[in-house]
């Protein structure tokens, strides 16, 4: 991998960037590197979707390992004609409703799209970005840009520039700072080319707003704990995001489920057990739990009203980072609510939690 000595953060106009910035990523992306770009989900790490030495440097980059596929973003419903073989009447439906916007689909292959894009598979995962710089850069590159999140493999998805640079300093030499990103998780990406249309990965499409226009979408299958989850590195993901520790921060996080009184009582409990033990404790709260938690003397970072999914989704990474570069020793989080984008959430947090879920 091309090692670089300098990243370089630009500031770009979110909503009307500026041609000469977006020209000058462009141009690295058409001469096989790679560029760090806001989407309205979270940072992206993009190359040439058609160029396999761009593609090597996304995985030498964030040290993924090839068994994960990456997400082919494109700026026109037409491009792709360039990425699949054949666009099922579903995917022209979701399109229409959906993009651009944080919604994946996974579609057949085409026979242009580079193995090192899908795994090996054949199926191909596309989405159109909300965001101007999104959508600008890729019409100024010309062609498709695949793109995971901008940061070391497992590690918590970057919402600003600065979670970016902070994994990947010295791994690329341009970021995009178009400022936080507006949904704050990954897109929800829906499998259509299984038998029905499931969701792989929750996200920031719900499943009650895809059933309005596909009622028959079916939400993700559980998947079992095991203690050899690190063998799935070595076999093929259908989707990104589908580890069971992914997301995770660098400390342990307990994830606590229950009623909302339970969780509360067996995070404080804990809380003080380990503080009388000397640790450094962070805990990601909902503006409910806020009083149940002060003057506790612990790290708390607010994530938003429980009943906004919306609010938490969005401020949920940011949390999480916020607490790592506190030095806490252990985060304490409670569950949230399936409804909307609260499914995108505890989805994210049982990742984060190594898949584990401490029943009270």
């Amino acid at each position: 991998m091309q090692q670089f000595l300098q990243t370089e953060i630009v500031q770009v106009d979110a909503l009307c960037p500026e041609a000469d910035i977006i020209e000058r990523a462009a141009s690295l992306l058409r001469n096989g590197e790679v560029v760090v770009f806001p989407t309205e989900t979270v940072y992206g790490l993009g190359g040439d979707a058609f160029q396999p030495a761009a593609l090597e440097r996304i995985f030498a980059a964030k040290g993924r390992p090839f068994s994960d596929p990456l997400i082919v973003h494109i700026a026109h419903e037409g491009d792709l004609e360039q990425l699949t073989r054949h666009i099922p009447e579903a995917a022209k439906r979701l399109a229409k409703a959906f993009w651009p916007g944080p919604l994946t689909l996974i579609l057949p292959k085409g026979e242009r799209v580079p193995k090192l894009v899908t795994a090996g598979l054949e199926t191909v995962a596309v989405r159109m970005p909300r965001h101007p710089v999104a959508l600008a850069l890729i019409r100024a590159l010309g062609s498709p840009i695949a793109a995971p999140s901008a940061n070391r493999f497992m590690h918590v998805s970057p919402t600003t520039a600065q979670h970016a640079y902070d994994d990947l300093a010295g791994r690329v030499p341009l970021i995009l700072d178009g400022g936080p990103c507006e949904v704050g998780v990954e897109s929800t990406v829906l499998d259509l080319h299984s038998d029905v249309p499931t969701i792989l990965r929750p996200g920031g499409v719900s499943l009650e707003v895809l059933r309005t226009v596909l009622p028959d979408v079916q939400p993700p299958r559980p998947r079992p704990v095991h203690e050899e989850s690190r063998q799935e590195e070595q076999q093929a993901q259908l989707s990104p995001g589908q580890m069971l520790l992914h997301y995770a921060p660098s400390v342990p996080l307990l994830l606590y489920d229950g009623s909302v009184a339970h969780m509360r009582t067996a995070m404080l409990r804990e809380l003080e057990r380990r503080q009388r033990q000397g640790e450094r404790v962070g805990v990601l709260v909902a503006d409910e739990d806020l009083p149940i938690f002060e003057g506790h003397d612990a790290i708390l970072y607010k994530l938003g009203s429980a009943q906004n999914p919306s609010q938490v989704a969005s401020a949920l990474f940011a949390g999480l980072r916020a607490l790592e570069e506190a030095r806490v020793q252990v985060i304490l989080c409670r569950n949230f609510d399936e409804h909307g984008l609260g499914l995108a959430v505890r989805d994210r947090l049982l990742k984060a939690a190594g898949g584990k879920i401490i029943e009270v």
